[in-house]
């Protein structure tokens, strides 16, 4: 149809312990949500970012997708971890068309896999009469063709794959809309991975992925007091009836020992970046954390208390519409943290329909 409606795009997530999805709608600054969905995956599915079992997670995301009423042929997905390096470097000043035909001699400087293993891609995001600031992005080829299986199998089709780190920058952007020198950390704590991003108005300054994350809370909490793993996820998240006949006392240590570890990482990580870059004013006003783990009881103060900076849950439907007779706002309250960069991947969508 040459003047029909083009589908629209589905931002998928396929994380660790869960499969979201989110189709958006509309223009960049009138943005509506059309569908959401958000799904369990079954244990060690996917372990390190690596699909274990392709089958699980197609069948995963057909639930998900027909759950949420996501029609969505087309979708785009994400990936995280170890086999995403992500680097900015400074170049001689040069032209565009120098630099297509040099990345890959600079890329090989900094990108500790063969380049043939991976899929290479980068972005200018600076330049003046003596430099050009690139960063760049690349992932091991088997990741993507592993990820790119589950999907297909799925019956969907994914035509972009996004890094999660810069997903959630976009979700970032789009609905908070920061000043040029507002520099803020998002962090993303998912189940087995923990994702850092400082930066400064719209540009990314330092990215870091660890591999730390909710479940290491969980794990703790059913080796250590013998929970099983749902009563360790109930009484992770504060719900109060998981906390009947329970010893506090017990748990508090436990916790802050796992808090402990985030903090720390986060504090290298703020330490590695000043160590490596020339902008010593650098200060970070804030962060902003997403993700499942994120949603631990008593993290946010914990981290604040810690680091000695604010810091605030996310909010990715700050900016979009959010009709509250078809999405319960209680839900969504409670997934809000998890959906993030699902929602920053329906955005990359928009754009692409």
């Amino acid at each position: 149809m040459l003047f029909g409606k083009k589908k629209s795009v589905a931002g998928l997530d396929v994380g660790s312990s869960s499969v979201k999805v989110v189709e958006l709608d509309g223009k960049m600054n009138n943005l509506t949500l059309i569908n959401l969905g958000f799904e369990n995956l079954p244990d060690e599915t996917v372990v390190d970012g690596q699909i274990m079992e392709l089958n699980a997670v197609a069948e995963t995301i057909q639930i998900v997708c027909n759950d949420s009423s996501v029609k969505a042929p087309k979708v785009v997905t994400g990936v995280s971890g170890h086999s995403v390096i992500i680097k900015n470097i400074v170049l001689p000043a040069m032209s565009r068309e120098e630099l297509e035909e040099s990345i890959d001699w600079h890329a090989e400087e900094h990108i500790p896999y063969d380049l043939s293993e991976v899929s290479l891609d980068y972005h200018v995001t600076d330049e003046d009469v003596d430099a050009t600031s690139v960063m760049i992005a690349a992932c091991k080829k088997e990741r993507l063709n592993n990820i790119k299986q589950a999907i297909q199998l799925s019956g969907k089709q994914p035509i972009v794959i996004d890094v999660d780190t810069f997903a959630l920058q976009n979700c970032y952007e789009v609905n908070y809309q920061p000043d040029p020198d507002t520099v803020v950390t998002l962090l993303n704590i998912g189940a087995s991975t923990m994702n850092v991003n400082i930066v400064k108005g719209n540009q990314s300054l330092f990215t870091r992925d660890m591999t730390i994350g909710g479940s290491q809370f969980t794990d703790i909490l059913q080796k250590n007091l013998g929970f099983s793993y749902q009563q360790a996820e109930a009484v992770k998240r504060g719900v109060p009836e998981a906390m009947d006949n329970v010893d506090e006392t017990a748990i508090e240590p436990l916790i802050s020992n796992v808090t402990e570890m985030v903090a720390m990482e986060i504090q290298k990580t703020f330490d590695f970046y000043r160590a490596t870059s020339d902008n010593d004013d650098i200060k970070v006003e804030k962060i902003l954390i997403s993700g499942g783990g994120s949603k631990m009881a008593g993290l946010r103060e914990e981290l604040a208390k810690k680091l000695e900076i604010p810091v605030e849950v996310l909010d990715p439907f700050r900016q979009i519409n959010v009709d509250p007779k078809k999405f319960d706002p209680d839900y969504l309250s409670e997934i809000m943290p998890e959906m993030a960069v699902a929602v920053g991947l329906a955005l990359r969508g928009v754009e692409a329909k």
